[in-house]
């Protein structure tokens, strides 16, 4: 009966027992309430849920049973026995049950089930009111002294009740379910959502576990079949360093045991013990070519302090995974049996021994690894292992693989250098460009024939964090959610405790609003375009090349004249080196081309996959995936689509229209809405050519700047134009709306700027501005006028001749997109140089004068246009400044309720000397905090953190609204279909934040932390209407 009285309960209340019940006193509440008689009421099968989507199934499903499973697992206790309770007794203990799930979340898991175990097995009956009239309630909650603190049950109930409305607003047209209402009508839905729950449990978990027993079974197949010549040259190397690696890390491990005598050992040995031989060969050799393969660009080398930190790294975060299995694994026959120790201290601590492993082995068999490995790793004591004992394992197994991997080169090289073993790679010094010459850094360098022939082996990498084929964890902590095991954070850190703190202190109040945001980005359902990645395969198959990807094969490296003149051997050192520089680049083009590809292959045939997100410091959000997804390149958004498309309706198809325009870019992206739609329809016996036929047609598409995005908008008209009814036709393409130089729009509403909101569309016009045309504008009219002046009385003369004709958008663009950043007059100069060159400038001397002269056009021209905001941003760099030369970062809150501290510290270093060298760590901790660096950085951080709340907000309000929504910073994707809604609601969400006092609020904040300083008032504001927003087309456009 307790099943009927969840189901009454609203989502969010079924979802927190779901993952409350299995660790919290409210588990040992609901299962004192169950019924213990065997009437036809009580045995009454559970009804099943229903509902057509597997999504809506996953969290839904997963509720009801670890609810279930959490309440029959505590079963082994005694218990009290209790009338059965009705519905209506139910019912009326929901609050009661907020309370204590909500309080439970706060105690640490072994403390908690062991202390709440004992106390109830021990406890009589009359713990809980037993009124024979009337529905029976939980009775006054008097349990002996705890050891842990609870929270206020009043406070936490409320709490539960504010964010069960907020969910319940979110998803007005899912109807909270009734008694009776909630049941899975197909069993093959909740068999399909088992198995990818369990398919992705294992992608988590035993990702090296299957590469290694992957190699067991290719070398096994070889050695059978002479199978060897047919492998790609790296993975035969790879395959045939295996078995010596594997080897080697054996016979140090046996040494480890054995207690032998070396050097360094007793740093590492231990740790070195604790996975198969066979795991840490494939990690470190998938961790070394891996880096190897994402930059050759230092000429086929990586860092041992790189290479090392992630070695060891991955060996703990496998070590943790590979206890909590091996204990799992263990017999029966192995328990101590408390009964035969008579030593009562030694008998408490077996008898919580067995307990523990009895629940380690339920929460396994339920799939609750985060849980069962939470228990072991409390119970164990079991700390990180910190950054000295990584980076010494990690060199170790290094300098195991340098020992033991040889190289010997194919038929194809010269006859001289057949059968000639040599190191494929080796550890000496380097200096590294941009820095010192005195300065050598430690490097591991593969052989020239291994860097290669490396961009060809990708696809067998291993790459854990993959796109999740479930629905990611909720995030509710610091550390908790995302992946169902892999460790994951809600913040990207990077080392910097005091961020660190700052989160892990924040209050779930405070950062409910930012877990709902991420939570709401995770739960989006993406899948492959099928088509266009068959278009993308066909290219790269044939050399690449085509719609901007990497040529498959190198320039030619000329080689070295026969003659002794200097000129003409510098001449060939410059064009050698250019050529080298070109083929490392490529190279590691190649290699990230051929992962995204890999990640592509193994998801195409999957219904749907989510990613995970999380948040840098700042509060923009990333998915965790690193390679395949949205905020990647034009082939990423290309092949991605949402998995759940949605009718065109109305105005769909004008949408898919103006994305067309938007995505084939070259100037039609600038057109008016009207504009743009004149051009796709312009040019729909195109669009109509390149989606039928992609490669074989006319390619119009590969015209565009975006030219994968731009096919799969081609194929998504052509199919709505095809159907017969456009209004109903179902689109899964995700259309774009974009800011105008989003930066400058944050500091035109914080400044109430009237000009530089004109300049970037915070304001109605006919059609869209352009703010870098406009400043182009600007500077040319100053060149102009300086061009014809007296060169005896204006010094600029020559410069301003030298630029007629040279003044575009194109030249002053990233000057203006990088001025939120606080670029400086160098910065803007080395822009402006970089573009005079590439239009073939013949006189350098006079091109670097030009440069600073346009620089400081440009600059004064943004001084005139944004005004308010240049002394916006002086006046944050001056606070920054003030605070940090008290020896303290910069910490603010966001409105969105995140706090933020600026990392920015003088590096510190910490010498470890390995077995393979001295490495100097960087400590980042307690290190004097960086001035300059927290000056110039805190205009662009705290301009970030607005854009990155002004997203969240507009993602919960889309997920509210029932719009599938996705995120990329300045960018908002939804359904063709859904446009017109989500416009409206970005508007209104940035009307809202910025109707907030930002900047008074800002200032007291700093006030209140020191108390004692003298900050500057905050700067006037312009009179601008921020409601002119809510009529601007082309405000996201």
């Amino acid at each position: 009966m307790w099943r009927i009285a969840v189901r009454q309960l609203t989502r969010n209340q079924q979802q927190r027992i779901g993952a409350g019940l299995q660790d919290s006193a409210a588990a040992w509440k609901l299962w004192c309430c169950r019924p213990t008689s065997t009437s036809a009421a009580a045995a009454e099968p559970a009804a099943e849920l229903s509902n057509a989507e597997l999504s809506d199934v996953g969290w839904e499903f997963q509720s009801h049973r670890l609810a279930s499973s959490a309440v029959s697992s505590f079963g082994s206790a005694p218990s009290p026995i209790l009338p059965r309770c009705s519905i209506n007794s139910l019912e009326a203990s929901v609050s009661t049950l907020d309370t204590a799930l909500h309080s439970a979340v706060h105690l640490p898991l072994l403390a908690n089930q062991i202390w709440w175990m004992q106390w109830l097995s021990d406890s009589s009956p009359d713990v809980l009111d037993q009124s024979a009239s009337g529905p029976r309630t939980v009775g006054q909650f008097v349990p002996p002294k705890p050891r842990l603190g609870l929270k206020n049950f009043a406070s936490a109930a409320a709490l539960e009740h504010e964010q069960d409305d907020d969910d319940e607003q979110e998803q007005p047209k899912e109807q909270i379910p009734k008694a009776g209402s909630v049941s899975i009508k197909s069993k093959k839905v909740k068999e399909r959502y088992s198995k990818l729950h369990e398919r992705q449990m294992d992608v988590e978990s035993k990702a090296w576990e299957a590469a290694a027993a992957e190699y067991r079974e290719l070398m096994l197949e070889m050695c059978k079949k002479n199978l060897a010549p047919n492998l790609p040259f790296v993975q035969s190397l790879v395959l045939g360093w295996f078995e010596p690696l594997k080897n080697a890390i054996e016979a140090e491990q046996k040494a480890v045991e054995n207690l032998e005598f070396r050097e360094h050992r007793a740093g590492y040995g231990p740790f070195l013990c604790q996975l198969p031989a066979d795991m840490l060969a494939v990690i470190t050799m998938h961790k070394i070519m891996g880096m190897l393969m994402s930059d050759l660009s230092n000429g086929g080398c990586v860092k041992v302090v790189s290479a090392a930190a992630q070695i060891g790294e991955a060996v703990e975060q496998e070590v943790g995974i590979h206890k909590l299995m091996r204990k799992s694994a263990k017999k029966k026959k192995g328990k101590i049996d408390p009964k035969k120790v008579v030593d009562p201290k030694e008998q408490a601590a077996a008898s919580a021994d067995v307990k523990l492993k009895d629940q380690v082995k339920k929460l396994l068999k339920q799939q609750k690894l985060r849980v069962a490995s939470s228990l072991v790793r409390h119970a164990n004591g079991d700390e990180p292992w910190g950054s000295e004992i990584r980076v010494k394992v990690g060199c170790r197994l290094i300098e195991i693989m340098i020992e033991v991997a040889l190289l010997q080169p194919p038929a194809s090289q010269t006859e001289e250098d057949i059968g000639e073993l040599r190191p494929a790679f080796k550890h000496s010094m380097k200096t590294f460009p941009g820095q010192s010459a005195a300065r050598k850094f430690g490097v591991i360098e593969c052989d020239p024939l291994v860097a290669q022939e490396l961009d060809k082996s990708v696809r067998h990498m291993v790459m854990p964090y993959m796109p999740m084929l479930v629905r990611p964890r909720k995030w509710t902590g610091y550390g908790n959610g995302g992946y169902l095991i892999l460790p994951a954070t809600v913040m990207r850190i990077h080392g910097a405790k005091q961020q660190r703190e700052a989160i892990q202190k924040a209050t779930r109040t405070s950062m409910h609003n930012v877990f709902h945001a991420l939570n709401t980005l995770g739960s989006v359902r993406w899948k492959i375009n099928t088509r266009v990645l068959d278009v993308i395969e066909e290219i790269w198959k044939d050399g690449g090349r085509l719609a901007q990807m990497v040529d498959a094969d190198n320039v030619s490296v000329p080689s070295r004249p026969c003659t002794e003149d200097e000129a003409e051997i510098r001449g060939w050192r410059r064009e050698a080196g250019k050529a080298k520089r070109i083929n490392c680049e490529r190279h590691s083009l190649r290699c990230d081309t051929e992962l995204k590809l890999t990640v592509a292959r193994k998801l195409r045939d999957e219904e749907a996959f989510y990613y995970p997100h999380n948040l840098d410091f700042r509060g923009r959000a990333y998915p965790l995936h690193p390679h395949l997804n949205h905020l990647g390149s034009d082939m990423c958004r290309g092949v991605l689509e949402f998995a759940e498309g949605h009718p065109l309706g109305t105005t769909g198809l004008r949408w898919l229209k103006i994305h067309l325009a938007n995505v084939f870019a070259g100037g039609v992206d600038k057109l008016s809405f009207d504009g743009r739609v004149a051009f796709a329809e312009e040019k729909m016996d195109e669009v109509f050519d390149s989606a039928e036929r992609p490669l074989e047609g006319r390619r119009w598409w590969l015209e565009a700047e975006d030219p994968f995005q731009c096919l799969a908008t081609c194929m998504a008209l052509r199919d709505a134009l095809s159907s017969g009814d456009v209004e109903n036709y179902v689109c899964n393409l995700p259309v774009h709306q974009d800011g105008s130089c989003n930066g400058l729009q944050h500091y035109a509403a914080l400044g109430r700027d009237q000009v530089g909101a004109e300049a970037v569309n915070l304001i109605a016009g006919d059609a869209p501005a352009d703010v870098y045309s406009g400043i182009a504008s600007r500077v040319r009219a100053v060149i102009e006028k300086d061009a014809a002046d007296d060169p005896r009385v204006n010094p600029n003369v020559d410069k301003a001749k030298l630029l007629l004709g040279q003044i575009d958008r194109k030249l002053v663009k990233q000057t203006v997109m990088t001025s939120v950043y606080g670029v400086t007059f160098i910065g803007a100069r080395n822009q402006i140089l970089s573009r005079l060159k590439e239009r073939g400038l013949p006189d350098e001397s006079a091109m670097y004068r030009a440069s600073c002269y346009a620089a400081k056009v440009t600059i004064d021209a943004l001084g005139q246009m944004f005004k308010e905001a240049r002394c916006i941003m002086s006046w944050l760099g001056e606070c920054a400044k003030i605070i940090a030369m008290e020896g303290e970062p910069v910490r603010w809150t966001t409105p969105f309720g995140l706090p933020v501290v600026q990392p920015y510290r003088k590096p510190g270093r910490k010498m470890v000397k390995t077995s393979l060298q001295v490495l100097a760590l960087r400590e980042d901790g307690n290190q004097p905090v960086a001035v300059a660096r927290q000056r110039s950085a805190f205009p662009p951080n705290f301009v970030h953190s607005l854009d990155g709340s002004h997203m969240m907000m507009t993602a919960i309000a889309c997920k509210r609204a029932g719009l599938n929504f996705a995120g990329v910073h300045d960018s908002f994707w939804t359904h063709a279909g859904t446009v017109d809604k989500m416009n409206i609601l970005l508007r209104k969400k940035f009307v809202q934040l910025y109707s907030q006092p930002i900047l008074e609020n800002l200032l007291n904040d700093f006030k209140q932390q020191f108390p004692h300083l003298e900050f500057p008032q905050v700067p006037g504001r312009g009179d601008l209407d921020l409601n002119e927003v809510l009529k601007a087309p082309y405000f996201f456009n």
